[in-house]
């Protein structure tokens, strides 16, 4: 099952960029940038990985983001996530990354995006992989910071698939960014936004995702499973969901095994994610294998979970077969 999982094509649609910023390399840009960073070796980082909650992870998160300075800083990050997610067998990405966590530390919109998009290039021209670019929104910060944002996105919208909300849910529901949303879908973007695992109020966030804004996917989306009519929803619109079940460990001791089995039960579009690896020391192969080992998951279920993925990817229909293709390639071969 191990091969079977690590050989298989797969597409991944719920990784923060920033949350690939593996401790060695922190210490690497430290040293370029002049950064003093409190740690004094890569072990000694992660052992300070000591979080049990969302706040206390983004506490962690942001910190750690210093040493991202320059073109070439963002360049890396990408490069190195897109290197092993093809390493992985991933052959499609989308990714997300926080522009405000990075402006806010005087780093120009441009360095950012421009160092994104040149590993994009490379490592779709060097490792075969594709990847698009989805722009999200912190949501403790204000609308009106989001929408600055997305004024300064708009030179850019060719590098850009969709825009996303994450970060710090309390207080900060969905329609917080009704108009920042409806001004990107004008823009041609896709939207989707985060209903982490049992965070307050989320039924409202989710209903709110659905009925408000309007969503293309929702990141984690768990909880949904407590309401029949939100299900019910997400299934007839194929709603793509994009759970990451190690990080979802982290919150309620459990890889939701249980609860994804019964998303596909239910006919719901749930994927399989790694959300930010380098703090959950897990990549994608790692979120299906542990996932398959909690809930003894089929050949069959662990395939539908890839296929989900590509069935939901923000690509056209020819891309869109054309990877779904590759993928039943793989499963006869495997059979």
């Amino acid at each position: 099952m191990h091969t079977f999982i690590e050989n298989m094509p797969k597409a991944e649609l719920h990784v923060h960029l920033e949350g690939t910023l593996e401790p060695e390399l922190s210490f690497e840009l430290a040293q370029r940038n002049h950064v003093d960073i409190p740690y004094k070796t890569a072990e000694e980082m992660l052992t300070a990985y000591d979080f049990y909650d969302l706040p206390s992870f983004l506490t962690i998160y942001y910190a750690a983001m210093s040493v991202l300075q320059q073109e070439e800083d963002f360049y890396q990050l990408t490069w190195n996530y897109l290197s092993k997610a093809a390493s992985q067998h991933i052959i499609y990405a989308e990714l997300f990354f926080d522009p405000q966590a990075h402006t806010s530390r005087g780093v120009d919109f441009s360095t950012v995006i421009t160092g994104i998009h040149k590993a994009q290039e490379a490592a779709k021209k060097e490792l075969g992989i594709d990847s698009k670019l989805i722009m999200c929104f912190l949501r403790e910060l204000s609308a009106e910071s989001a929408m600055e944002h997305l004024k300064l996105a708009k030179p850019y919208l060719d590098w850009l698939v969709g825009v996303g909300l994450d970060s710090n849910e309390k207080d900060n529901p969905p329609i917080k960014f009704t108009e920042v949303f409806q001004a990107a879908r004008a823009m041609g973007l896709k939207l989707t936004m985060h209903c982490d695992v049992n965070q307050d109020n989320t039924l409202t966030h989710i209903h709110q995702c659905l009925h408000d804004i309007e969503v293309d996917r929702i990141d984690h989306g768990v909880n949904s499973l407590e309401d029949d009519n939100l299900c019910q929803t997400i299934a007839e619109k194929g709603i793509g969901l994009t759970v990451c079940p190690v990080s979802n460990r982290f919150v309620v001791q459990s890889l939701t095994s249980d609860e994804i089995r019964t998303m596909l039960k239910r006919g719901m579009r749930a994927t399989i994610n790694s959300d930010d690896p380098a703090y959950f020391r897990a990549y994608l192969n790692e979120n299906f294998i542990e996932l398959q080992q909690e809930g003894n998951f089929t050949r069959t279920e662990i395939a539908t979970l890839a296929a989900n993925a590509f069935h939901v990817a923000w690509i056209g229909k020819a891309e869109k077969n054309h990877y779904l293709k590759e993928l039943q390639r793989y499963l006869d071969t495997a059979a």
